[in-house]
């Protein structure tokens, strides 16, 4: 299940007045890639494709945090039933599943870090999951811009890219390329 266009704006609204920060703006570019790309493809539903890029990073809402905005998020979204848009919380930031592919501090309990692992090990990628992981890729906050500055980006604030991820976001890249017929490069939002 998930919110309509407006409501998920509501509640990315309501988290940036918690947490104020760029990831709303990046949360807003998330949506018009996943929106843009998905139109060009005969099997996606472009509406759920927007909505979905909107709310991914919504566990941003509980502060400045790492991998915690990810089970933040699903919680969440699960608290209202928004269960489509909650496992994108989770998957977005696993493009490979494994846990040892975050990015940033591993800032959770035990207990939480064992359920980020069983939900990215229960979940089939599907081209949801997928278009998100290469729109979160390709996104700043002023606008989508080419892959590799983006990953170099989170390479520069974080310290460290996991090369394995950074080769998989590229496959993500040429698939959604074949996919859509369009230059991700040079994507218009």
């Amino acid at each position: 299940m998930l919110p309509d266009r407006e409501k998920a704006f509501i509640l990315l609204n309501e988290a940036y007045e918690r947490n104020p920060g760029p990831w709303k703006n990046h949360s807003i570019v998330v949506a018009k890639c996943a929106y843009a790309i998905s139109k060009q493809c005969e099997d996606m539903d472009e509406e759920k494709a927007y909505i979905i890029g909107l709310l991914h990073d919504i566990g941003r809402r509980e502060g400045v945090t790492n991998l915690a905005h990810v089970i933040d998020g699903y919680r969440y979204l699960m608290a209202f039933g928004y269960d489509e848009a909650a496992r994108i919380c989770i998957t977005h930031s696993f493009a490979i599943k494994d846990i040892n592919t975050c990015i940033g501090n591993m800032d959770v309990s035990d207990i939480d870090l064992k359920e980020i692992c069983d939900l990215i090990e229960r979940y089939e990628y599907d081209d949801y999951d997928t278009l998100i992981q290469l729109c979160d890729s390709i996104a700043l906050p002023e606008g989508p811009v080419k892959i590799e500055v983006r990953m170099n980006d989170v390479k520069q604030r974080y310290g460290c890219y996991p090369l394995s991820k950074w080769n998989k976001h590229i496959e993500l890249k040429h698939y959604f390329e074949k996919k859509s017929g369009l230059d991700i490069d040079f994507l218009e939002i």
